[in-house]
């Protein structure tokens, strides 16, 4: 059984139709990277996968269950199926040890000292233990963002969706999250990745899925979206990419 699977989304905001028949499934240890141009319905798609936005029609299951059905907790959920944003979402009035130990507290349900020692444990892992007591308008892009996957992480989910997650950085921070989500991949983190960068996509991927105007125009291994792809819209979208 796929950890995740993905049936036939449909996606629709008043008339216009964003997610078309979006069919496809994830196992463990996979990492998916997702590219396409904006408004290709990349992001969407991941919030489908949240629950932050509601499928218009379509199933998402994991491990075989329907997360849109009445006796699936939303919050266990999205424990085991964390998100990180590309604008971080850090709580702006919380040091960086209380952004990590919220969710271990309210939906985990653990100590305050059991938060805090699993916390830190991971705000190490990316470089960040230093931090703990600044606030977040203290901090540079790049460290958010790494407080940011220290503070999915600490749920010890199964899944992380990540959404553009470098695209709000300056070029120069972009190279330390990219760190922390390449050493993620070699220790097996299951990792949907919404991504404009190509080498990250190309050299840490399982599979590589080409979105255009709401709908999965290939999906492939790395080798074959990058060297050798079969749709011409994906081979239009790269030639593009790569001349800019």
């Amino acid at each position: 059984m796929s950890t995740i699977e993905i049936n036939h989304l449909k996606k629709t905001f008043g008339t216009h139709e964003v997610l078309h028949d979006i069919s496809f499934s994830v196992e463990k240890g996979d990492v998916i990277s997702v590219i396409g141009s904006s408004g290709s319905g990349k992001s969407t798609m991941l919030r489908c996968i949240n629950m932050l936005e509601t499928p218009t029609a379509g199933q998402i299951l994991f491990h075989g269950k329907d997360i849109a059905s009445s006796d699936v907790s939303l919050r266990e959920y999205r424990s085991k199926v964390t998100m990180v944003f590309q604008s971080f979402n850090l709580f702006e009035n919380m040091t960086v040890l209380a952004n990590c130990t919220i969710g271990l507290k309210k939906v985990l349900k653990l100590s305050k000292e059991a938060a805090e020692a699993k916390a830190l444990s991971y705000l190490e892992k990316v470089g960040m233990k230093e931090y703990i007591n600044a606030k977040p308008r203290q901090l540079s892009g790049g460290q958010k963002q790494r407080v940011a996957i220290a503070r999915a992480l600490c749920m010890e989910p199964e899944v992380i969706l990540f959404d553009e997650p470098t695209s709000a950085l300056d070029p120069e921070m972009v190279g330390e999250v990219l760190a922390v989500m390449r050493s993620l991949a070699k220790e097996g983190l299951t990792m949907i990745v919404v991504t404009h960068e190509m080498a990250f996509a190309k050299d840490v991927s399982d599979r590589v899925i080409f979105m255009d105007k709401g709908y999965i125009e290939e999906q492939g291994s790395p080798d074959v979206i990058f060297t050798n792809p079969k749709s011409e819209r994906t081979k239009e979208f790269l030639t593009r990419f790569f001349a800019n």
